[in-house]
């Protein structure tokens, strides 16, 4: 890894994660889209799906690319483990879009949009941040983004608490236990997207202090 420092490398990969960021972020605006505006919900639902097919296309290509490159910008494992990380906060937002439509959810719980939220700042700062992944005089800087996402995973982690307290009042049929365990899974979802992104800056950081 030492030597590879000092030997060409293949700069596509920072511009495949550069575009897996931004693709992110475009999903997690669309899930805001879908919950903050209520209609036309096949259709949102499968503009997410779309742009979840995009994630997969972009983690295939850096798996190809790896495959195909002798010398890389960081640790095979990093790269392998950052490519994961990037698809799976796509799937997260997509399984949650996914759940509402086949849930024929009438009305998403008031706390989903503001908890999506969280993931679309998280993903915007990801977005800000993924270029820089190379460029070691910039550790502080994506230091600092990735405590602004911490920051928000806790803002997440408070409005999920708040649904787990509140799901189950007044709940006192069958029908309405189901609708509000289906309700508890979609914002699960949101949450784990939540914790996703926080994992991906983690790794980022990793990253940047081996390589500094």
């Amino acid at each position: 890894m030492v030597l590879s420092k000092f030997m060409p490398h293949n700069p596509k990969f920072s511009a495949k994660f550069a575009e897996a960021a931004a693709n992110a972020h475009v999903t997690a605006r669309a899930l805001v889209d879908l919950l903050e505006n209520y209609t036309d919900v096949e259709a949102k639902v499968q503009r997410v799906r779309d742009l979840e097919h995009e994630g997969d296309r972009l983690s295939r290509e850096v798996t190809n690319l790896l495959a195909e490159s002798f010398i890389v910008p960081f640790d095979r494992e990093d790269i392998i483990s950052l490519n994961n990380e990037l698809d799976d906060l796509v799937d997260y937002m997509e399984e949650a879009a996914r759940r509402l439509s086949l849930y024929r959810v009438e009305r998403p719980l008031p706390q989903m949009a503001p908890l999506a939220r969280v993931v679309e700042a998280q993903c915007a700062l990801l977005a800000q941040g993924m270029p820089l992944i190379e460029n070691t005089g910039r550790v502080g800087e994506l230091a600092e983004l990735a405590q602004k996402i911490r920051a928000l995973e806790d803002e997440g982690d408070r409005i999920s608490d708040d649904v787990q307290r509140g799901l189950y009042e007044g709940v006192n049929d069958v029908q309405g236990m189901i609708r509000a365990m289906r309700g508890g899974e979609i914002v699960g979802l949101i949450e784990d997207a939540s914790d996703q992104a926080q994992r991906v800056a983690k790794t980022v950081e990793s990253i940047l202090l081996k390589n500094a």
